[in-house]
């Protein structure tokens, strides 16, 4: 029964989802001034960048025979789509999510840039990183710098993402997908640059 239920959080907390998640924590408990309009438009242009168009990418490599599964299980196929991601988030950091408009935003993207980067190096290793524990720990550790910067309690949203770090590394494990070397590394590679980037906005 668990391991029909853990590979759903391997959907879940897909990292293509991960960046909407973050920008929804950001506007619902940040102390901001941005109108209903500014939200939705950024909102907008996340799903279209980190959602419609990897998606969009993913169709048409599966289309020619270069990937077999949104996972992504093989580093050969992994190479690719981490470097549209990669120029993705670089477009989105320099024409849309700016420092001027959306300093906190833009230190989230450009540390996420960064892990991008660190697990496109891995890929030439013989680690394939967790793509997965990445992203969930990037969040994660948002979500904490989110809390610390706007002084609110957000218990009820830290506490199961922290657990839910543990079930999506479970997760990865049942499905044979990492070993806990690659989740480890997965982690670090999403948490630090996180961490790393707060100093300019807590």
């Amino acid at each position: 029964m668990l391991k029909k239920i853990l590979p759903l959080f391997s959907y879940i907390f897909h990292p293509l989802f991960i960046s909407v998640y973050a920008v929804l924590v950001f506007f619902f408990f940040g102390k901001h001034s941005y109108n209903y309009q500014e939200v939705y438009l950024v909102i907008i242009q996340i799903v279209i960048i980190t959602i419609f168009i990897p998606v969009t990418v993913y169709y048409l490599l599966l289309s020619l025979g270069k990937v077999d599964s949104i996972m992504l299980a093989h580093k050969n196929q992994r190479r690719l789509p981490l470097l549209i991601h990669s120029i993705l988030l670089l477009i989105l950091i320099r024409k849309s999510i700016t420092i001027d408009y959306f300093p906190i935003l833009y230190f989230f993207f450009l540390a996420s840039l960064i892990s991008t980067f660190w697990a496109f190096l891995f890929l030439f290793s013989r680690f394939k990183v967790s793509l997965h524990q990445l992203a969930i720990a990037s969040f994660t550790v948002f979500a904490i710098g989110i809390s610390m910067h706007y002084n609110v309690r957000m218990i009820w949203i830290l506490v199961p993402l922290i657990v839910c770090n543990g079930i999506v590394a479970s997760s990865r494990l049942v499905m044979k997908a990492h070993t806990p070397t690659e989740l480890v590394l997965g982690g670090l590679i999403g948490g630090i640059p996180q961490m790393g980037v707060m100093y300019f906005w807590l």
